[in-house]
């Protein structure tokens, strides 16, 4: 393994038993700089990420996601100066995701700073790759992100942020995921992703039904009401979301209140 070194130790806690359920703003990041779109295009500046990611944690975000949508390997030492910073800013988990293509990378990303990585194409094109990650640092550390559209009846797994589909089915390819050792699913509806009309309940319910690992929902978040009636009608274990909180649509303090008076359970 070239004299690597893995990471085997991390300043935040990673692994939640309780039943809360988490608030998880995701930072797309393009060039240094936040970026979001609709159903992956027409992408606009939300911001600096650094910056979002310490007023996330001072406004009780349980986690944050950061996506390199555009990763090379040229660009890999950008994103590790981006994880530095980070990690000196805010006091939250948060996961790294983009251009991890083999252990290097996802162990110089976690000596960074960054607490769990996650993978997307590079596992669909080579999933032993997931056996090789969780063998090297715990499953517990690894989330498999999956994009996900709905075409002619069936749900079929996308790579490259959305830009290539492929003939696999979504559910087959979570179920592969999970049994190779992936720690959690954080799953994208392309159909949903940015048009703010409510996340795809019915296909997240049917995953998180079968699952026996925590499901991240994203994609489609665009009020309160919507955040309601994802934990009420799927159970999942967390909710992701972008623009309503990059552009101050909705406040993470009152949305933890509101899902608390509808008796959902999370930290505030």
């Amino acid at each position: 393994m070239n004299d690597l070194t893995l990471n085997t130790s991390f300043s935040r806690v990673v692994t939640d038993t309780s039943l809360a359920k988490r608030i998880i703003p995701c930072l797309d990041v393009k060039d240094g700089r936040t970026v979001k779109g609709v159903n992956f295009v027409a992408l606009r500046d939300a911001g600096d990420p650094v910056e979002l990611a310490y007023q996330y944690s001072q406004q009780g975000a349980d986690e944050l996601v950061f996506l390199d949508i555009t990763a090379t390997h040229e660009r890999r030492k950008t994103l590790v100066e981006l994880v530095k910073s980070v990690a000196r800013q805010v006091n939250i988990p948060f996961t790294i995701g983009g251009g991890i293509n083999e252990i290097a990378d996802a162990d110089i990303l976690l000596n960074s700073g960054a607490d769990k990585i996650s993978v997307n194409s590079a596992v669909v094109r080579n999933p032993a790759f997931i056996d090789e990650l969780a063998l090297a640092f715990g499953k517990q550390f690894v989330v498999v992100a999956i994009d996900t559209k709905f075409i002619e009846g069936k749900n079929y797994v996308h790579l490259n942020g959305g830009r290539i589909k492929t003939d696999i089915e979504t559910e087959d390819w979570i179920r592969e995921a999970e049994s190779r050792g992936a720690g959690e699913i954080l799953l994208t509806s392309m159909d949903h992703d940015g048009t703010k009309a409510g996340f795809d309940n019915g296909l997240l319910k049917k995953i998180n039904d079968t699952l026996s690992i925590p499901l991240i929902a994203s994609g489609g978040a665009g009020n309160v009401q919507h955040f309601v009636e994802l934990f009420h009608t799927t159970n999942v274990d967390a909710a992701l979301a972008a623009s309503v909180f990059h552009y101050g649509e909705i406040l993470i303090p009152d949305l933890k209140k509101i899902l608390k008076q509808n008796n959902i359970e999370v930290r505030l």
